[in-house]
């Protein structure tokens, strides 16, 4: 373990020392039930293995508190040290820096990397994206409409895709991915609010604007977002600065000027064999029940290097109540590994994003340290299709926080991991603006 991962550990333990110190610990690590949020909670005990059945993952085998890290209660440091100690892991965990690229908007450079990539001899399940249209759904005052449902026929009637715009109101469609004929002529039909509109694809341009004379979006504007968080042991070095920021990211989000009607949720997920592979926390529009969910995840197990991202990013997509009409709907995937291919009876993710795709959903994954070339080409893949963008963590020298990463990228700038989710959040909501 490097200083800084080291720092972060020690820091994270004496933040649950001092609230531990000032309440029982038993109400603080009390393991929701099914009933208070976690729509598929197995009935085994909180989120350690060692402690299955019991009250908490924090317990021993025999109910009573486990020592954290060889202390007991008389050791633990003084109230101003841990205090101090919080000051410190806050400001560390705000120190966490992303970089971002957009496949989509540099697409010519998402097809060159991917013409790379087949000298790599990955394992992945690859799409093919050939023959891409890009078709920007807008009302008569330039707006784009959010929630609009796009039905895409062939010449023969048949459907061949189906999707839900987002909050840009673009929509993709790859003829190749859904076993259409490159280069055929294709019939697209949007519609909402009783109002319908049509263009034909073909060849002579791959990139148009539909106007459907619709409404933007209602009033609140309705928001969406999930975090779907690997929390399987090679995240345990990370897993507690990931969760600060994700909290101070909701904090954010929900203070918004434009008061969005927002909910949270999260799926959580590990791999097979371990103490369970994925569990998801439905939406809620209460931050504090949220916050406080988020913050009881303990990162645990995993083994063998890829995790059950399929199984997790299913459970994500299929199991909370996304409300999809008229929704900016968003998932922030946060990962070191790529999933398991090699599992019977599992679910792909090259399928599951585009059920994503037609329910309206953008997938951003963070590749957190150690993602390898085969999980950045899958990441790439989930945000290129659905629409989001594919954002990674950068480091400086000896794993600190900095500007530099090994992924396949160029000409990316650089911020706090906060501010690139909330500004990404803010992009989301301000293209529902008028650009007339």
């Amino acid at each position: 373990m490097n200083t800084e991962k080291r720092a972060f550990f020690t820091l994270a333990m004496s933040v649950f020392l001092l609230i531990g110190a000032c309440t029982p610990i038993r109400s603080i690590f009390k393991i929701p039930a099914e009933a208070d949020g976690w729509v598929d909670w197995d009935g085994r005990g909180g989120w350690s293995e060692s402690a299955a059945g019991s009250d908490s993952g924090l317990f021993s085998k025999g109910g009573e508190p486990a020592v954290m890290f060889g202390s007991t209660p008389a050791e633990a440091p003084a109230a101003d040290a841990l205090e101090a100690d919080l000051e410190s892991r806050t400001d560390q965990a705000g120190a966490l820096r992303a970089g971002s690229v957009d496949d989509n908007q540099r697409w010519d450079d998402y097809l060159q990397y991917r013409l790379q990539a087949r000298e790599w001899d990955l394992d992945v399940h690859d799409v093919d994206i050939g023959g891409r249209h890009v078709i920007h759904i807008v009302n008569e005052e330039g707006t784009p409409v959010l929630g609009a449902a796009v039905q895409i026929t062939d010449e023969q009637g048949r459907e061949i895709a189906s999707l839900i715009t987002p909050a840009d109101g673009r929509a993709l469609f790859f003829p190749a991915a859904h076993h259409a004929l490159k280069g055929g002529r294709f019939e697209l039909r949007a519609s909402k609010d009783g109002e319908i509109a049509s263009l034909t694809l073909d060849d002579s341009l791959h990139e148009r604007t539909l106007v459907l004379n619709a409404r933007s979006t209602g009033s609140p504007v309705r928001l969406d977002v999930l975090f779907l968080i690997d929390a399987t042991g090679s995240m345990s070095d990370e897993i507690q600065q990931l969760k600060d920021n994700m909290i101070r990211v909701s904090e954010r989000i929900d203070a918004f000027g434009t008061r969005p009607d927002v909910r949270f949720g999260m799926t959580i997920y590990r791999d097979r064999g371990d103490l369970f592979t994925s569990r998801t926390f439905d939406f809620t529009p209460d931050l504090e029940e949220f916050t406080a969910a988020l913050d009881e995840v303990v990162a645990e197990g995993g083994g063998d290097y890829p995790e059950s991202l399929n199984e997790g990013l299913h459970d994500a997509i299929t199991l909370p109540e996304w409300r999809v009409t008229e929704t900016i709907s968003l998932v922030f995937l946060i990962a070191d590994a790529p999933p398991h291919l090699d599992y019977p009876q599992d679910h792909d993710y090259a399928e599951d994003v585009f059920t994503a795709v037609e329910r309206g959903i953008k997938i951003f994954p963070i590749a957190s340290s150690g993602l390898d070339d085969q999980g950045e080409y899958i990441f790439r893949q989930l945000a290129q299709i659905s629409g989001g963008k594919f954002l990674f963590l950068t480091y400086g020298a000896e794993g600190a926080p900095g500007d530099d990463t090994n992924h396949h990228v160029d000409d990316y700038s650089v911020l706090s991991l906060d501010d690139l989710v909330v500004r990404i959040v803010q992009e989301e909501l301000t293209t529902l603006q008028p650009t007339q």
